[in-house]
């Protein structure tokens, strides 16, 4: 054990010192890891409008104006408190904070939230509209797996639908 009458152990705080100032710019390394798992969220900050098609392979956040169309099928996209956007969204998922004028579809789900305005039909497999939240349009609610089923039917129908026809023409 050291205690602290003891001059020996003064020698050894020299040496773990360096290493302090590696362990912090360790430390600010690590943001600067989890730095591109949020870069795959671009930003439009609300100084900017943009007029025109957007479309990509990244989240897309949204606080500035856009108009056009937007078309990110597999992100999400984020209307903030500032956004306005009038333009038609496709999007795996739509968050609104602000506002959107536009038709809206979502393969995952749209989000309303209490200070957000939405004017438009929506198609989406899940919708949620807060308390507050302002929404003019139809909504299609639309099944994730609605492909499998009907895929299967014509071949179950097909088959058993000559048996009966040929019954039909015995008679």
């Amino acid at each position: 054990m050291w205690k602290p009458n003891q001059p020996g152990p003064i020698t050894p705080n020299p040496t773990p010192e360096p290493a302090r100032p590696a362990t912090p710019a360790a430390a600010f390394e690590a943001p600067g890891r989890a730095a591109p798992a949020v870069a795959d969220q671009a930003t439009i900050g609300k100084g900017l409008y943009i007029k025109g098609e957007i479309s990509g392979s990244e989240s897309l956040f949204i606080d500035g104006k856009v108009e056009g169309s937007i078309n990110l099928p597999g992100n999400r996209v984020t209307v903030g408190r500032n956004g306005q956007v009038a333009a038609n969204v496709t999007a795996r998922e739509i968050v609104v904070l602000g506002k959107i004028r536009g038709n809206v579809v979502a393969s995952d789900r749209v989000d309303i939230r209490a200070e957000g305005a939405l004017t438009g039909d929506v198609a989406a497999a899940r919708i949620s509209i807060e308390d507050g939240a302002f929404f003019k349009g139809g909504i299609d609610i639309r099944k994730p797996e609605a492909k499998a089923p009907n895929s299967v039917p014509p071949v179950t129908v097909s088959a058993p639908a000559s048996p009966p026809a040929e019954q039909a023409k015995l008679i």
